[in-house]
């Protein structure tokens, strides 16, 4: 499994530097603001610098030609960003910016920073010094940078911000100038900084009625106001676009309980149905009563027909159907979903006619900017309420952070990784062996174990091949999925494999279970792809002939037998 992608270090709450330097640094602030000669020598330097090593691309800068003192809120993602936004700037605009008291522990590192302009803050408290020094240099007409999101957030869209910079307007009345930095989470490798293009951009500065001592909400409000036009600058740049709306398509149990997940983690999400009946009728209840009964949908919730969603305005837009019904859903919505969009894929199977693992079949028909796809052991009711584990894949980093995110939000666990394959290939695998398992059963428990087993080995067999890592097989999204999938008393998967494994025909069993099971759909085109592959998988190809009718459970039993037979003899 792959770490979740890393942020800054947490801040430390012990004292960093003595208080006697901590305070002198704010009286320098407070007193000079910048060395003017130092600050001047670094800035001819580096411009130039920037210009030509970083192509330095500046736009907007009309907009900080204004009089008096300025605020500058800007998105951070690397130790560069006072430096190039200095660079957006004219040249009579000499900034100090706060910076994390980490960075003052050296004291000749803390006295160049500080002569250039910075000013520690303690993070993770309430620094009211750094707030008196920024307050007091914008009213003596000075420029302060300043970066609400608290830290630096290298991958993923930009994060939610604190209310510091909205508090700071209010107590100066001074303008608010929005600038996104885009480009240098990639400039520097370790002692390194490579050449990459680095671009910013300023939107109009916003004005807001000088209050002395606003209250919190007061200078929430005031943020959030602010927030907005910086990610729409960040995202002109071709930054990664924020997760604001998002639509389920399917509402089944899976796609109910992700609609509930996605509102509860911040989203506006807007659950696709077939019909507009059952979105009348869903949207009235606010539960899903044939699905997910009892499971309230949250305000942030709208129910409506699928082909009435507007999939072009939403930001992420989930499959939630089964891997038999993909292809019919993709082929009514690939034009409709906008390029700066997301997908995430809740389906677990493999998609007709030519056994394509589902990131697979979207990635050539829908023009999404990222893909990922959910697994692990999550029952839809469970998931609904919280209390599920899911394991997240996407070759995209920048949408595993994002989606990790809004799971957390929501409470769940989550885990990231970039192994596609072995997610995908996981929950094809795991349908397949609960449905012989439950099939085998009533031969007893060593057939079942036996069925398990070796349909198991012939699917993480074709998913090493397909370039799946071992581990994600014995984690969460493999074995982790199979335990639950076997023990769930009334999972779809066990209760078709029981009726398969007393004769019932197979096209008689989704009737008698009111809904289709996938890996009754899925075993016979799991069996046809492996075969393609040269993968040798004698028991999924019994199963697919059981499913298909061509023998009956005693001969495919006693296939299994055989098989396992010639395995330990081989």
């Amino acid at each position: 499994m792959q770490d979740r992608p890393r942020k800054s270090a947490p801040p430390r709450r012990d004292e960093v530097i003595p208080e006697e330097r901590f305070q002198r640094y704010h009286a320098y602030a407070r007193e000079h603001g910048v060395n003017r000669l130092l600050y001047n020598i670094i800035r001819l330097l580096f411009v130039p610098a920037f210009l030509i090593w970083f192509r330095l691309e500046r736009q907007g800068r009309e907009h900080a030609r204004v009089k008096g003192g300025l605020i500058v809120a800007a998105n951070h993602r690397s130790f560069l960003d006072p430096f190039v936004i200095g660079a957006l700037l004219p040249w009579n605009r000499q900034i100090q910016f706060v910076a994390k008291v980490e960075l003052f522990e050296r004291r000749w590192q803390g006295w160049i920073l500080n002569r250039l302009g910075a000013f520690p803050i303690r993070r993770g408290q309430s620094d009211e010094t750094a707030m008196e020094t920024a307050r007091l240099a914008v009213e003596r007409g000075g420029t302060v940078v300043i970066f609400p999101e608290g830290t630096r957030i290298r991958v993923g869209g930009l994060a939610r911000p604190k209310r510091g910079v909205g508090r700071l307007a209010l107590e100066t009345g001074a303008p608010v100038l929005p600038v996104a930095v885009h480009g240098t989470e990639h400039v520097r490798r370790g002692w390194r900084i490579r050449p990459r293009k680095v671009r910013l951009r300023a939107g109009p500065a916003l004005t807001f009625p000088r209050t002395d001592k606003p209250s919190p909400s007061l200078a929430a409000t005031v943020t959030e106001r602010i927030w907005p036009n910086i990610e729409l600058q960040w995202e002109y740049l071709g930054g990664v676009p924020a997760l604001r709306k998002a639509a389920v398509i399917g509402a089944g149990s899976w796609g109910t309980a992700m609609a509930v997940l996605l509102a509860r983690g911040g989203l506006e999400v807007q659950l696709g149905t077939r019909t507009p009946e059952a979105a009348e009728q869903i949207q009235r209840k606010r539960e899903n009563a044939a699905y997910l009964p009892g499971v309230r949908l949250p305000g942030e919730v709208s129910v409506r027909p699928a082909a009435e969603i507007e999939l072009a305005g939403c930001d992420l837009v989930c499959f939630a159907v089964p891997s038999r019904s993909l292809p019919q859903v993709v082929g009514a919505t690939a034009d409709r979903v906008g390029s700066r969009a997301a997908v995430l894929l809740l389906t677990k199977g493999l998609v007709q006619p030519l056994g394509l693992l589902p990131s697979e079949y979207v990635s050539e028909r829908v023009r999404a900017r990222a893909i990922a796809s959910l697994g692990g052991p999550a029952h839809a009711r469970e998931a609904a309420s919280g209390m599920a584990a899911l394991v997240l894949g996407s070759h995209d980093v920048d949408l595993r952070e994002q989606l990790f995110e809004v799971f957390d939000r929501a409470g769940l666990i989550c885990e990231p990784t970039d192994d596609v394959a072995g997610v995908e290939v996981a929950g094809v695998a795991k349908n397949a062996a609960a449905l012989a398992a439950a099939a085998a059963q009533p031969y007893g428990m060593n057939a079942a174990g036996i069925a398990a087993a070796g349909i198991w080995e012939e699917c993480l067999d074709y998913a090493l091949r397909k370039g799946a890592r071992l581990e994600t097989f014995a984690g969460l999204a493999g074995v982790g999925d199979l335990t639950a999938t076997v023990l769930a008393p009334e999972g779809r998967n066990r209760r078709a494999g029981e009726l398969l494994g007393k004769g019932v025909p197979a096209e008689q069993i989704p009737g008698r279970l009111g809904q289709a099971s996938e890996g009754l759909d899925a075993v016979p085109l799991v069996a046809e792809t492996l075969a393609r592959a040269a993968v040798d998988a004698p028991r999924l190809d019994g199963l697919a002939r059981l499913i298909r009718g061509e023998i009956d459970p005693d001969e495919w039993i006693a296939g299994l037998r055989r098989a396992e037979r010639q395995r330990r003899a081989a």
